[in-house]
């Protein structure tokens, strides 16, 4: 990859070329982080055949003169199982991502043989690996009853669903133990399913249940999960959420450096924005939302629980420091496309002539027994974001599926997350290296 565009140039005329394609004169940063180096790269199969001084002839040359060649980026966290319909998945190509990994917080797809063998069909674009999921194998075991602990039968019909994703070519497990029905497993259910994935080799990656002011006890489960299934862990998009808990990121790191000291195997990935993103319905209560929304829509019409929850929600808010929904804004709302866009007050306003705390929180409701609705949540410290970028086992991840060009207000981390990281914390503020970066 290329970080501006080459010169095409004619191949040598004569004995047969060596290369398919030939990258001459760039500046190679070759992602070992070791320093750059000029050099031409040869290109033979679509594979890198050859780096170094004036290799042989291709049969494409590109004049690299002044560019950056680097290897194509590795998006360590994505929701990219869109990529059928999208199978170009140009918002991760153009910012030069040539391997995704689906399959993240919990959720995949069912069957992760037959997905690889779809999308082998299909021609897709980019390189792609996928995690199965702990949220969608517990569906397929548990049905519709998720607030209780698995049977016997349960635990081993889940176990047997990771075994066979694993086979069929998974990289690991991953959780979402915000959501449901992952954050109703305790940590023993979590173990004993990452058992199955560490007798593959396979990594444990996980959304954990708290990013905020839980996020040590948080940790801390994941470091019991790899301690006692013997597994790798991956600390999905690392972050410190709500003012109320800025200034923590040493804290947090120290906490993973211990534990590495420790013999345990535990990195983190990141995205490179002070916002992050995800279901609207975050914002209401977990026991609220039991059941799916109809049991949710029924559940809150009851004066004495819709009063429980618009408390709760009232109480959440005092903890981040904010006063209404002003730092949330609608990303993709089906139930009314207009919304999209707006910040919560802005929504309400155009929704109802009212703006007030009680009004917003009405909508939010609304939205979420409407189907739910995606959203970009602002609550991120630029100095915490640069202190996790700079720790040597931070990797990137963009957290984001493969987007249709032009639809909805998505997070802009699906279009520019690995862009972000070269041109603001490499060139611009100069957190990191070039060469640390690739």
């Amino acid at each position: 990859m290329m970080f501006s565009f080459p010169c095409l140039l004619p191949a040598e005329v004569g004995s047969p070329p060596a290369y398919d394609v030939v990258i001459r004169g760039g500046r190679v940063v070759d992602g070992t982080g070791a320093p750059a180096f000029c050099a031409d790269v040869g290109i033979r199969r679509q594979r890198v055949a050859a780096v170094g001084k004036s290799l042989g002839t291709g049969r494409q040359e590109l004049d690299a003169t002044g560019c950056v060649v680097a290897p194509g980026f590795i998006d360590v966290h994505t929701h990219g199982e869109g990529i059928e319909k999208l199978p170009l998945a140009e918002n991760f190509v153009r910012q030069g991502v040539t391997t995704i990994i689906l399959g993240n917080c919990g959720e995949s797809a069912p069957d992760i043989g037959a997905f690889f063998r779809r999308l082998e069909k299909n021609h897709i674009c980019p390189n792609v690996a996928s995690l199965v999921g702990h949220g969608t194998i517990r569906e397929q075991a548990m049905g519709g009853s998720f607030n209780r602990p698995p049977t016997d039968t349960e635990m081993q019909r889940m176990r047997e669903l990771v075994h066979r994703a694993m086979k069929a070519g998974a990289l690991g497990l991953s959780t979402g133990l915000i959501y449901q029905p992952s954050c109703y497993a305790t940590t023993n259910e979590l173990v004993q399913i990452a058992r199955v994935v560490a007798g593959y080799d396979g990594i444990y990656t996980s959304h954990m249940r708290s990013e905020s002011e839980e996020i040590i006890a948080a940790l801390e489960e994941v470091f019991r999960i790899a301690r006692e299934a013997g597994i790798r862990c991956e600390v999905s998009h690392i972050k410190l959420s709500g003012q109320n808990n800025w200034g923590r990121a040493l804290e947090v790191l120290a906490a993973i450096e211990s534990a590495r000291r420790q013999g345990l195997d535990i990195t983190q990935d990141q995205y490179f924005y002070t916002a992050s993103s995800t279901t609207l319905s975050q914002l209401v209560p977990m026991w609220a939302q039991e059941g799916g929304n109809e049991a949710c829509q029924r559940r809150v019409a009851y004066s004495g629980q819709r009063k429980r929850t618009v408390e709760e929600m009232k109480a959440a808010l005092q903890r981040r420091r904010q006063e209404d929904y002003g730092w949330v804004r609608i990303a993709s709302c089906n139930m009314d496309p207009s919304l999209n866009g707006l910040a919560l007050p802005d929504a309400a306003r155009k929704r109802s002539g009212r703006d007030d705390l009680d009004t917003q929180i009405a909508l939010v409701l609304e939205i979420h027994a409407a189907g739910g609705a995606a959203a970009v949540f602002h609550g991120i410290s630029e100095d915490d974001l640069q202190v996790f970028l700079r720790h040597p086992n931070t990797m990137a991840g963009s957290d984001s599926g493969v987007r249709e060009f032009g639809k909805d207000v998505p997070h802009p981390r699906g279009y520019g997350n690995h862009v972000r990281l070269l041109a603001r914390y490499v060139r611009e503020l100069e957190v990191l290296r070039l060469e640390e970066a690739v």
